[in-house]
C-alpha cells in the first residue's frame, strides 16, 4: 500500500467514525416534548380553593410532585370520564418510583353541586390516588382563566340551578355532546323548569405544572387520549418535579 492509500484509507476511517458517533448521538437524543409549552414559566397564584378532604388549599399548593391538572365536572357524561379514565391508565404504566412524584388533580368548574365529598366520590372511581379542587365559583372561573382554561356559564338554568355541561372546547380538539344537552333539557321541561338546561362549556385540556408551583406546559385531549402525554410523562418528571 502506497504511503498515499494509508492516508487515505486512515482519513476514510476517521471519517466513518466520525459519522458513527454522531448517529449514535442522534439515536440518544429525547424526541422533542409533546404538547405546547408555555413560553415562560407562570406561577399560580394562591387562590383559595377546598380540596376533597374538605381541607382549605389553593391554586399555587405544591408538594413538589409534577401535577396534572383537569378541570372538569362530575355530572359530565363523556369527555371528563374518558380523560379521567385515560389518566389513570398512565399512571398504572409508571413504575414506582415514578408514579409516586406525579399528582393527577381534578378541578370542577361546576362547584355549586361538586362539592368536596361528592368530588372525592368521583374521583375514587378511577384512582385514590387522584386528587380534587373545588370552591367559589368566582375562584374557579379565575383559576381556569389564569391556566387558559375556557370556562363559559350556560345563559339557562334548570330550576334546581344544575347544569348541563355537555360541551367541551380543547386546545386542539372540540367534542359536543349534543345529545346529552337534549336529554338535560327534557329532564328540567319534566321537572317543570321554565327553559331548557344551557350546555356549559370547558377546555378539555391537561395543563402540566411543576414541583414548583409553575405553569410550564398543556396537552390537548387530543395528544392525552393518542398517547402523547404517556410518552412525555417520565421525562416530564425528571424536568420539572422537584429533586
Amino acid at each position: 500500500m502506497t504511503g498515499f492509500s494509508r492516508v487515505l484509507t486512515v482519513g476514510l476511517l476517521v471519517i466513518a467514525a466520525v459519522l458513527g458517533g454522531l448517529l449514535l448521538f442522534r439515536q440518544g437524543q429525547s424526541p422533542a416534548l409533546g404538547g405546547e409549552a408555555l413560553d415562560t414559566p407562570l406561577a399560580l397564584p394562591a387562590l383559595a380553593l377546598v380540596d376533597d378532604r374538605a381541607r382549605p388549599t389553593t391554586l399555587a399548593a405544591t408538594d413538589g410532585r409534577v401535577r396534572l391538572v383537569f378541570y372538569g365536572f362530575v355530572r359530565c357524561p363523556d369527555v371528563c370520564p374518558a380523560t379521567l379514565a385515560s389518566l389513570k391508565n398512565t399512571l398504572a404504566a409508571l413504575p414506582d418510583d415514578q408514579r409516586g412524584r406525579v399528582q393527577v388533580q381534578f378541578i370542577t368548574v361546576d362547584p355549586v353541586h361538586d362539592t368536596a365529598p361528592v368530588v372525592r366520590a368521583y374521583l375514587e372511581r378511577f384512582d385514590p390516588a387522584f386528587t380534587g379542587l373545588t370552591g367559589e365559583a368566582a375562584t374557579i372561573d379565575e383559576a381556569a382563566r389564569v391556566m387558559f382554561v375556557a370556562n363559559v356559564k350556560p345563559p339557562l338554568e334548570s330550576a334546581d340551578h344544575g347544569t348541563d355541561h355537555s360541551t367541551h372546547l380543547g386546545g386542539d380538539t372540540q367534542t359536543a355532546g349534543d345529545g346529552a344537552a337534549g336529554d338535560g333539557a327534557a329532564n328540567a321541561q319534566a321537572a317543570g323548569a321554565s327553559a331548557a338546561v344551557a350546555a356549559r362549556m370547558h377546555g378539555d385540556q391537561v395543563s402540566v405544572v411543576d414541583g414548583q408551583g409553575r405553569f410550564v406546559r398543556v396537552y390537548g385531549n387530543e395528544a392525552v387520549v393518542n398517547g402523547e402525554l404517556d410518552r412525555d410523562l417520565p421525562r416530564l418528571i425528571r424536568e420539572y418535579a422537584a429533586p
